[in-house]
């Protein structure tokens, strides 16, 4: 039985749109020449991947010729909305408290990160959003 498919983007589909991201728009053979760059990957997997990203909606393709041309559906920005509200339901109840807590009681924060951070509920609280 086949595992379902993700409801993010995995580690390989990431690689994939971070090139169509940089390029705006490729080939399979381009990506795979991409990729290939730091690790070896084949076209037939790149090519399954793409149909993967294509059925979760992140990623369009037009025929020119023979080659179907890429281009990633969603930004950068939204990946990284969907990823966090992800993180944010399966480990942290919803609450972006929670996740804030879980950062600064497990990592290093420096000064000026705190005071942007502290700017930014700041900001937050005078437009109305906490």
């Amino acid at each position: 039985m086949a595992r379902p498919a993700s409801p993010t983007l995995t580690q390989s589909e990431q690689a994939i749109l971070e090139v169509l991201w940089d390029k705006d728009e490729a080939s399979v053979r381009e990506v795979a020449d991409e990729l290939s760059r730091h690790k070896s990957v084949a076209y037939t997997t790149v090519l399954t991947m793409f149909n993967v990203l294509a059925k979760k909606g992140f990623v369009t393709h037009r025929q020119e010729g023979r080659a179907f041309i890429y281009r990633a559906a969603i930004s950068r920005e939204q990946a990284r909305k969907q990823a966090l509200d992800h993180l944010l339901l399966q480990f942290f109840d919803g609450s972006p408290n929670l996740l804030a807590q879980h950062l600064l009681d497990r990592h290093d924060v420096d000064r000026a990160e705190l005071k942007t951070l502290r700017d930014k509920v700041s900001a937050a609280k005078a437009r109305g959003d906490a």
